[in-house]
């Protein structure tokens, strides 16, 4: 089953930062390293569903002319969006995924932590919505936790195994931990490019 909307909506009732974002150091790295993982210096439209708070969205939104993020909760809307404030290009509203996905193509599109909370049905929309909307030569980056949760409906492993099986998505990097995965993926065609072949070194 897909996790419901109350869960999340009961989470941030509860707390503004549920699951402590701006404190922990385990996230503030994830985010670098997910930052890191981006295979261009610049991206003219990026794409990030699930934002939450808008930790990560702030580290994005350097490196993307115009990006849109979105969440279902209007109070975690509501704190990304006055984080980013003073990022002009930068749109955040509500969304609930996969079914509220904007009719919008992107060069980049980020899941992060999201496609262990959607049911089989819910996560192959995702998937097909993702490669969708990413234009070709764009790139897909999907970072997921990997032990269980009692929530999720499935773990972080099993979006990953899912996304490699998409038609149309060539995998360029992957970053393996015991608590997380992250992975970058190339919209195809054309021929997925390294970033030192993208710089002419290769």
């Amino acid at each position: 089953m897909t996790t419901p909307r109350s869960y999340f909506e009961r989470m941030y009732a509860a707390r503004t930062d549920p699951w402590d974002f701006e404190n922990r150091w385990y996230d503030a790295r994830k985010h670098d390293l997910t930052v890191a993982a981006l295979p261009r210096r610049r991206y003219r439209s990026a794409f990030e569903p699930g934002c939450s708070t808008g930790m990560l969205t702030a580290r994005l939104a350097a490196r993307a002319d115009r990006l849109l993020a979105v969440d279902v909760v209007p109070s975690a809307v509501a704190t990304a969006a006055e984080r980013v404030e003073v990022h002009t290009h930068v749109r955040v509203r509500q969304a609930a995924m996969p079914h509220d996905w904007p009719d919008e193509s992107f060069d980049l599109i980020v899941l992060s932590e999201l496609g262990y909370y959607f049911d089989d049905a819910d996560l192959a929309t995702l998937l097909t919505n993702t490669r969708r909307a990413l234009e070709p030569g764009g790139d897909l980056v999907a970072v997921h936790w990997r032990r269980p949760v009692d929530e999720h409906a499935r773990p972080g492993d099993q979006v990953h195994a899912a996304l490699a099986g998409v038609p149309g998505l060539t995998r360029t990097a992957r970053h393996e931990e015991n608590d997380f995965l992250l992975e970058v993926y190339a919209r195809t065609p054309p021929p997925a490019r390294s970033v030192a072949e993208r710089e002419g070194l290769a």
